[in-house]
């Protein structure tokens, strides 16, 4: 947990004033949590860490339940109205900005996206159902991404439309 924390501290820039990395530091103590076997040990700590979560949720606007998958130098550029499915899974050094949801496409269809490294993700995208997005991609401002996206590429529009990054 304190490695992954000071790694988050340094995605940060070291400015404590980031809400990213207060999402990042609760997200990390709930991730560790899970980590002690024994159940009346674990039950204090999973009562703080709901107790943070909902704090931090209502401080930042940010909803990153423990239970998502997050890589290495997870980086929220921005805060505010960001919501994640406890399935989304995202690789290493992913960008988020604000207005974003990644989650279900359906409530009664479960599936998340599954999201690669090196993704950045605009303002307002929604990311939505099992779909997964490879690597080297951009997300465009307010785009909608409902199928899959290959890497080295970039989806924009409402359905999102996947360009190419490849150069003919």
């Amino acid at each position: 947990m304190f490695e992954n924390i000071r790694e988050d501290w340094q995605t940060y820039q070291h400015d404590i004033t980031r809400q990213g990395l207060w999402v990042m530091v609760i997200y990390r103590f709930g991730q560790w949590r899970y980590t002690i076997k024994t159940r009346w040990i674990r039950l204090p700590f999973s009562f703080l860490y709901k107790l943070l979560f909902l704090f931090i949720q209502i401080i930042t606007g940010i909803e990153l339940p423990c239970e998502a998958k997050v890589g290495r130098r997870f980086t929220i550029e921005h805060f505010g109205n960001i919501v994640v499915s406890g399935d989304a899974t995202f690789g290493d050094d992913v960008v988020i900005r604000n207005g974003v949801t990644v989650g279900l496409k359906n409530t009664d269809i479960r599936g998340s996206p599954t999201i690669g490294n090196r993704v950045d993700i605009g303002v307002g995208a929604k990311l939505l159902g099992p779909i997964h997005i490879g690597d080297d991609v951009a997300i465009g401002a307010n785009a909608v991404v409902i199928r899959d996206v290959p890497a080295n590429s970039i989806a924009v529009g409402v359905p999102a439309k996947i360009v190419s990054r490849n150069k003919s």
